[in-house]
């Protein structure tokens, strides 16, 4: 794979272009992935694949796919999402994420760009209102008979359940860094919405099976897998 992008706010042309660092932590913890081991056997073969990762710059992800020739980008949506010029009002007067600005200055690809998306726990974190526009703009960036793997919580989790950044180390395997905030990204635009306790942030809700499903309604296919760290994986194909 000859480059690599990341457009939160910018767009990274190739590996050893500049990297925002990751936002991140001191603990590491290892976990199983059954959703991984299934996408794992996409980039075993000799095919070049267009992975997109949504998170902070991860040079082991990096790494991982593009000793194998294929192409990844990377965006980190969920601190993109705490930028204040997103912040509107609605009829009410009531403050707003500004969903149009955002998939205006993010995800912008061209349609069927990717293979892989790798969706991870954001949509457990993202402001209310960017979650289906986030995840319209996925399906039409995937191409068809792409996947998108994803993480949600259950309520075993609990509503203080810490927000990770997930690096891949080997087939079936992911080692986990808490997301710790840089001071001006520690409280999102609408105020209490993105509030960071333990310098992380929020879970903003926990999704049902049934949920999950109208989610992602516009995909030909889903799959769970329950893991035992309350954790439901999703496996979806476009």
């Amino acid at each position: 794979m000859s480059s690599v992008s990341q457009n939160f706010m910018k767009l990274f042309r190739s590996s050893s272009g500049p990297e925002v660092a990751p936002a991140q932590t001191f603990e590491k913890l290892t976990r199983r992935s059954s959703g991984l081991g299934e996408l794992s056997r996409m980039w075993e073969s000799l095919e070049t694949l267009c992975v997109l990762d949504l998170g902070s710059t991860s040079p082991g992800n990096i790494r991982y796919f593009t000793e194998r020739g294929h192409k990844i980008y990377s965006e980190d949506l969920l601190t993109a999402s705490t930028d204040p010029e997103l912040l509107s009002k609605d009829e009410q007067g009531h403050a707003v994420l500004d969903s149009r600005k955002f998939l205006a200055e993010n995800l912008v690809y061209p349609a069927a760009r990717f293979d892989v998306i790798f969706c991870w726990n954001l949509p457990d974190y993202l402001d209310e209102g960017l979650v289906k526009p986030v995840v319209g703009r996925l399906w039409s960036i995937l191409k068809p008979g792409g996947m998108l793997l994803a993480f949600f919580h259950t309520r075993d989790a609990g509503p203080d359940a810490p927000c990770h950044r997930f690096h891949i180390v080997g087939p079936d395997t992911l080692q986990m860094h808490k997301i710790e905030l840089r001071r001006e990204t520690r409280r999102g635009p609408t105020g209490a919405i993105h509030t960071a306790i333990s310098d992380g942030f929020q879970l903003q809700r926990v999704f049902n099976n049934r949920h999950i499903e109208t989610l992602f309604r516009d995909f030909a296919s889903i799959k769970f897998f329950l893991a035992r760290d309350s954790i439901r994986e999703v496996l979806v194909v476009r």
